[in-house]
């Protein structure tokens, strides 16, 4: 398994993306598993995220393909948008977020990690991205993408990408110089720790509850990524 992802009113239910590729859903907290994904390319799920309005909406990320919705918890699937496009090269998604913040056109917004950094998309799927101040309207009128004030550290991939649920605009991001945080949606980053994390998680309720898997095992921060403590190993 590449990726899963969870949802706090489906407590118990896992969704993982295979690196074989095709979709697996337990609804028993990972005891057994059903292979769902059926209409999918035959390549890896490189990345996958739960809608945070909608616990049956899931967008998952296939390598060399697209990005793909399924509306009932995995049976069915559509395209719904090409790769990004960033740095002259069509790019694979290696990380997705549902980001509970209006776009501006009717939606909330797709955050996706790249080998290049963070793009975005609204989830009407007009276009991808640059993270900028403003909604998607405000993008689509200027015709011209914003700077980040401070990006992310420019050419690291992007393993892992959360935001937390009960603050929307808090965004946590995994890369190999450590573990980022961002309090504006992705415009401005502050690294918060050189702890390297392949898989992020935010507690419903408490923003700066953070758990990380890498390969020491599974650490916890009560503090934003300050501190951590171990608190299983794998």
């Amino acid at each position: 398994m590449l990726t899963f992802t969870t949802h706090p009113e489906r407590p118990g239910r896992i969704v993982g993306g295979l690196d074989t590729g095709g979709i697996v859903l337990s609804v028993d907290g990972g005891k057994s598993w059903d292979v769902r994904g059926q209409g999918l390319p035959e390549a890896a799920v490189t990345a996958i995220t739960t809608a945070v309005t909608n616990p049956d909406t899931i967008y998952a990320a296939i390598r060399g393909d697209g990005l793909w919705q399924s509306d009932d918890a995995g049976q069915s699937w559509v395209f719904v948008m090409d790769r990004p496009w960033l740095a002259n090269a069509e790019r694979d998604l290696t990380a997705l977020s549902s980001v509970d913040l209006a776009t501006g056109m009717g939606g909330i917004w797709l955050y996706a990690g790249t080998d290049t950094g963070v793009t975005r998309v609204p989830d009407c799927f007009c276009r991808w991205q640059d993270v900028q101040p403003g909604d998607a309207m405000d993008a689509l009128a200027s015709g011209k993408q914003a700077t980040p004030k401070v990006p992310l550290p420019e050419g690291e991939p992007v393993s892992a990408l959360v935001s937390a649920v009960s603050r929307p605009a808090t965004l946590y991001a995994g890369l190999p110089s450590g573990i980022w945080q961002s309090h504006d949606a992705g415009v401005t980053w502050l690294k918060r720790s050189e702890v390297i994390a392949t898989a992020l998680a935010v507690h419903p309720l408490r923003a700066d509850d953070l758990v990380i898997v890498n390969n020491d095992g599974v650490l916890q921060s009560p503090d934003g990524g300050r501190t951590w403590t171990a608190i299983a190993n794998i």
